[in-house]
């Protein structure tokens, strides 16, 4: 019953006592406020020190504590998203991998001339022009009446060109004659091959088939270098035309490439391969794919565990211009991985063993925040034409025959098609080749975009490769070794096969360790937000309730007062126009009451009489004086216009 009569005091004493000032604290006074009730040792001594001096430098310290948390919290914050790399080594029986092979000879010479001998014709007489090269009697047994006379006005408006000076003049090879060079030139070989002498300069010069001045001269330092991209170049276009059917039955089959075939100590044959065709390698044949979904393994590392292969190459039916160097390409990966046998493959050699130990690796990196790579490819936005698993060759190549297709019209014949589109060939795109150069050179300077796009696998197998090569086979045991292959071959014993015809290759785990690479969070949230309290009670002594502390005044309080005096301002200037508009002049008692709650008069306290009198008086008011003794009432004259209730029942009795 003590409580009502007491908060009735205390909300009359604040009704009727007016006092200047808002009606809220300052900012200032909320800071002296917070910097005498904190935590933090050092916001105090700013506000209690005596002496200029000593302020000053407690304001440093202050200020270099909160630069030193700020800097620690930043680097906190840049090292929680760092990695840690742990590498664990397993010992256990390891599935084998995909082994691809491909003779580097993509089709039969024999086979192939039918298609070639045009673009033949034009590759002999440049021999013959720039360097007095004649065709003799060659072991391949192939005469000039096999060439095909007839011309193609394609090898007349693109031939090979001989720059005989850096005055923009060349020799046209077809007709002799000279012409002048317009455009741009890209010389495409390094300088370190040079010979020196200007006048062996040889490329071909590529122009737009809408606008006949939009050309380009692609020069070559190395003839070799030359004469092979220009009939690359023709070989592409013709090979496009023809259909998939057709070439693989030009190429080599599982019978012509493959002798003898030995796994984990046990034979194996032709069916234990699996063909696909490539468009710049032909008929390849892959060991161990897991189509039939079963994969190989083998539990005992070594040379005679592994896949063991005899390879028929045939040097003798190779295309002389398309390749120089004669063998087998292959390369070893995962059964879901594409095989890009013109990028990484191995190239084994002829008359030789070549023996490949292997050593398996997994990798796992962490995606976003911690780096930048992709799952499984599907945020990437490139269709992936190979139907393997995501790869960064794979987006890249993907990418790059998009892009041909929308900007050439036609799709690049190394690459697979997309749908709706066609290889180029230049009955349909005579200007494909000129786009694809253009093309070929924005990708490899990033002006594509497909680099930007394209990202790293967080997950991918590695099989790092150990090579070793020997003669093969020796000299004592070459001539019944080269009988019996040609007897399995089906020759005759009189016919043996020549060794320069024959590849031995051998691929298999060098141990069984299996070798796990894995990236792990460096920082947990646990151990940031404790680096993040041991900084901040390090350099301000403070804790938890501290920075919820600070977050209430610097940020709620603070805009509330800032709130609240725009209210106030806006609701005087309110007044004074409602005033203005009726021609009455603002009450001095208005200012007056404007005022805030007295830091004296506090809720939780019941109001005495010497509480009343250390209350600040309005403006111009008498000071209170002591009334006369009266037993009836009791009340304060000045203070009060009315007494209260419960003073009346107490002057009753």
């Amino acid at each position: 019953a003590a409580t009502a009569p007491g908060k009735k005091i205390t909300a009359r004493l604040k009704r009727t006592l007016p006092v200047r000032g808002p009606q809220a604290p300052t900012l200032s006074e909320l800071m002296r406020w917070y910097c005498l009730n904190t935590n933090t040792h050092g916001c105090r001594r700013i506000v209690v020190s005596r002496g200029r001096l000593r302020r000053l430098l407690w304001i440093l310290l202050t200020l270099s504590a909160v630069g030193l948390i700020l800097w620690q919290c930043a680097e906190l914050l840049m090292n929680y998203y760092s990695a840690s790399v742990s590498v664990t080594v397993q010992f256990q029986k390891l599935p084998f991998p995909a082994v691809t092979i491909c003779n580097i000879n993509p089709y039969k010479y024999s086979a192939m001339k039918e298609y070639l001998s045009e673009l033949d014709k034009e590759t002999k007489k440049a021999l013959e022009t720039f360097y007095g090269f004649s065709e003799g009697k060659s072991k391949v047994r192939r005469s000039v009446d096999e060439w095909n006379s007839t011309g193609s006005d394609f090898f007349q408006q693109i031939p090979l060109l001989k720059v005989e000076d850096f005055s923009r003049t060349a020799t046209d090879l077809h007709s002799g004659q000279k012409r002048k060079i317009e455009g741009s030139v890209f010389h495409k070989d390094s300088s370190i091959v040079n010979s020196g002498d200007s006048n062996d300069i040889i490329g071909f010069q590529l122009c737009d088939a809408n606008n006949s001045s939009d050309c380009a001269l692609y020069t070559f330092s190395s003839g070799v270098n030359a004469i092979q991209e220009w009939y690359k170049l023709h070989y592409m276009n013709i090979m496009a035309q023809i259909p998939l059917e057709t070439k693989e039955k030009l190429s080599y089959s599982a019978d012509d490439l493959l002798l003898t075939c030995f796994f984990d100590g046990l034979s194996c044959d032709k069916r234990h391969f699996t063909r696909f065709h490539h468009p710049l390698h032909g008929n390849c044949y892959t060991f161990n794919s897991g189509e039939n979904g079963t994969i190989l393994s083998t539990s005992t590392g070594g040379s005679e565990y592994g896949l063991q292969v005899v390879l028929y190459i045939d040097e003798a039916d190779y295309n002389p211009f398309l390749v120089t160097s004669t063998g087998a390409k292959i390369i070893v990966h995962d059964q879901n991985e594409y095989p890009f046998i013109e990028d990484i493959g191995t190239e084994i050699e002829t008359a030789a063993a070549t023996s490949i130990g292997m050593h398996f690796t997994r990798s796992r990196k962490l995606s976003k925040p911690y780096s930048d790579c992709t799952e499984t490819g599907a945020d990437i936005p490139v269709e992936n034409l190979y139907n393997k698993s995501y790869s960064l060759q794979i987006c890249l190549h993907s990418c790059f025959q998009k892009a041909m297709v929308h900007s050439c019209g036609c799709a690049q014949y190394a690459q697979p098609l997309p749908a709706g589109a066609e290889y180029c060939n230049y009955k349909k795109n005579p200007n494909w080749m000129y786009c694809y150069y253009r093309l070929h050179e924005k990708f490899v300077k990033e002006q594509l975009g497909c680099q930007q796009i394209c990202k790293d696998a967080c997950s991918f197998k590695e099989w790092a490769l150990t090579t070793s090569i020997a003669q093969w086979p020796s000299t004592v045991s070459e001539d019944w070794m080269l009988r019996v292959l040609s007897w399995d071959k089906g020759q005759k014993l009189n016919k043996k096969l020549n060794k320069t015809d024959l590849a031995n290759l051998m691929v298999f785990y060098k141990d069984l360790n299996e070798r796990f690479i894995s990236e792990n969070p460096a920082n947990t949230l646990v151990i940031l937000l404790s680096n993040f309290g041991g900084q901040l009670g390090l350099w301000m002594s403070c804790s938890v309730v501290c920075v919820i502390e600070i977050v209430e005044v610097f940020f709620i309080d603070s805009l509330s007062i800032v709130m609240r005096r725009q209210w106030q301002k806006a609701k005087k200037w309110w007044n004074d126009r409602k005033r203005g508009s009726a021609g009455k002049a603002p009450q001095a008692s208005d200012v007056e009451r404007q005022g805030h709650d007295n830091p004296v008069c506090i809720d939780e306290d019941l109001p005495t009489f010497t509480t009343a009198l250390r209350l600040p008086l309005p403006q111009d008011s008498p000071l209170p004086r002591t009334p006369p003794p009266n037993y009836s009432t009791l009340r304060l004259e000045t203070a009060f216009t009315e007494q209260l209730p419960d003073t009346l029942e107490l002057g009753q009795h």
